[in-house]
């Protein structure tokens, strides 16, 4: 399925239909996925990408290291657990879930990645978030974090391993239609990029509120071929 700006024009303009609330939900692309074979890991979706247009959300990023980066840390990062501490949270494991809540992404020192896995792994792995060298979260013990902190302030994680479903945030409805398409287009396209069948892959593609209905985005070019070629079949079915 081809998908160009102003099909996801169309989509988003379907969304702000969507009732009010009290506060700026955030806009989700979902795009089901077919003809997969999630165990293969060549047909695992797992990428980060950085929004054109940012994600209308403050991205919390804490900085999971030793004493080298911990000046670092300390200016560039929302928070910090240094490796001193680790047992406190290897311990406890209520304290590191309360810490995968306050946080969007974790850096790790790459020198003590094997602690940081031992001790925050089980908690971290199933949410998404452990420090990932894809997203440049692993850094050398002497490291400018500031400049990645930045950089993850427009990214996300993309993401289709169990399920043969793709559902990421692309914006807040806070956001201009011009900034949510373009950024819904960066993260389309991108996907069809990884799938192993390009676009035969997708099934459907869709917008939606944090609370609102689905609104499918139909490639009007293509819908309109389709028409096209039937409209022929027929004509000529009938000579």
């Amino acid at each position: 399925m081809a998908v160009v700006k102003e099909d996801i024009l169309a989509a988003i303009a379907g969304v702000r239909k969507s009732e009010k609330r009290g506060f700026s939900q955030s806009v989700d692309l979902v795009v089901p996925l077919t003809g997969l074979d999630l165990k293969k890991p060549e047909h695992q979706v797992d990428f980060f990408i950085e929004l054109p247009s940012g994600t209308g959300k403050k991205a919390r990023v804490c900085a999971l290291i030793g004493p080298e980066l911990q000046p670092e840390a300390k200016s560039a990062c929302d928070g910090m657990v240094l490796q001193e501490d680790f047992a406190n949270y290897g311990k406890n494991r209520k304290l590191t879930k309360k810490l995968v809540k306050q946080f969007d992404f974790f850096l790790g020192q790459a020198n003590i990645m094997p602690q940081i896995a031992a001790t925050f792994g089980r908690v971290l792995g199933p949410k998404g978030k452990m420090p990932n060298p894809k997203a440049g979260c692993i850094v050398p013990p002497k490291a400018a974090l500031k400049p990645l902190v930045e950089r993850l302030q427009k990214m996300i994680h993309v993401a289709a391993k169990v399920v043969p479903m793709v559902q990421c945030r692309v914006g807040s409805e806070s956001m201009s239609d011009d900034a949510l398409a373009a950024n819904a287009l960066a993260v389309y396209d991108q996907l069809v990029h990884a799938l192993p069948g390009g676009d035969q892959n997708v099934k459907a593609a869709y917008l939606k509120l944090t609370m609102g209905a689905p609104v499918r985005i139909i490639a009007a070019k293509a819908a309109a071929g389709s028409v096209k070629g039937k409209a022929k079949a027929a004509a000529a079915a009938t000579k």
